[in-house]
């Protein structure tokens, strides 16, 4: 098999049987195939797959692992040359496959790629997760050409050219070279889901892959489908993942732009400090406007940070990333500066 295209479920029974028969009918005729990974879904997910599709190949796993969990157990049991990681509130439309997979086959070195992600309710406008590829600033805040902070452009063909100047790709829909996962190992499982792919996508430049968009292949997603915009526990996990996503990948980043590594952690250090006083900030917002379970979500996420945080690793001779942006683009973000 060249092309695992594999559905990481959790409880999203509904989107399957809306989004499955599409995406089935889209990967016929290509060296594909679909599989659903069910993360112990509790909304009869998994009877579901196997009374309505039983030619789907179904990977039952015994508990909810998260998404880096899931799906490094799932993909542990796929053999392909190229993994598709792709939610279940996806919409495919015919021939989306196709160019990622034929980008990857041009472009040996590249480790990741993937679409335009498009709205689904509003299918001329980018879509929040992703957008046209991916960046972080020099905070650990991250967004998207096409996307910032709550800013979304309608897509108008600004974005229609392939690009690898970006640091990565929404694992909303995400194709990754399967060498290069087991390479490193697949998904950090501290992140249990959110910002996981982007701490893949930079792990791997550091390493010398490249990440890319290729705007050939669109898709169309929902979003929120396992956990809603606004809930506690998905702010929790936002703000605990930015800053073991700093932690993992900023001293090899340092070390790559000519620091040793002495001065490399040191100015890792202080960049999460600075980070953490930013989340302060936030905090204080939330209090100030009684918003008391934003409050304590963001003061978790920092005990959690706390526990689980550990050195990031320096490979020998890592390379600069691309998508790393200098300044700090909250206030582009809230006022719209240029």
């Amino acid at each position: 098999m060249k092309t695992a295209v594999v559905i990481l479920n959790y409880n999203t029974r509904d989107y399957l049987r809306k989004f499955l028969p599409g995406l089935i009918s889209s990967c016929e005729g290509v060296k594909a195939q679909v599989i659903v990974a069910d993360n112990a879904s509790t909304d009869g997910s998994a009877e579901m797959m196997q009374t309505e599709f039983p030619r789907v190949r179904l990977i039952q796993l015994e508990q909810n692992f998260g998404f880096t969990g899931g799906y490094n157990r799932a993909l542990a049991q796929v053999d392909a040359q190229y993994y598709l990681l792709i939610n279940s509130d996806v919409e495919v439309p015919h021939g989306w496959l196709q160019p990622l997979v034929e980008w990857m086959d041009a472009h040996p070195r590249c480790g990741a790629c993937g679409p335009k992600l498009l709205s689904y309710a509003q299918r001329d406008t980018f879509e929040y997760a992703g957008a046209a590829g991916g960046m972080v600033d020099r905070y650990g805040y991250p967004f998207c050409r096409g996307r910032i902070l709550q800013r979304i452009e309608k897509d108008q063909g600004q974005y229609n050219q392939p690009t690898e100047n970006i640091l990565w790709v929404s694992g909303a829909c995400m194709l990754v070279r399967a060498s290069v996962w087991k390479e490193l190992g697949g998904l950090d499982e501290r992140f249990f889901a959110h910002m996981e792919e982007i701490d893949l996508c930079w792990r791997m430049q550091l390493r010398g892959w490249s990440v890319a968009m290729v705007p050939a292949s669109f898709v169309f997603h929902i979003g929120g489908g396992t956990l809603p915009n606004e809930s506690p526990f998905k702010l929790r996990l936002n703000f605990r993942n930015n800053l073991l996503l700093l932690e993992n990948n900023l001293p090899a980043t340092f070390a790559a732009e000519g620091r040793g590594e002495k001065m490399a952690r040191l100015m890792t250090r202080w960049r999460i400090f600075v980070r953490m006083c930013l989340d302060g900030a936030s905090a204080m917002v939330y209090a100030g406007t009684r918003k008391w379970r934003f409050f304590n979500a963001v003061m978790q996420a920092h005990r959690e940070y706390r526990e689980l945080r550990r050195r990031g690793d320096i490979p020998p001779n890592p390379q600069i990333p691309k998508g790393l942006y200098g300044g700090w683009i909250v206030p582009h973000g809230l006022f719209g500066e240029k």
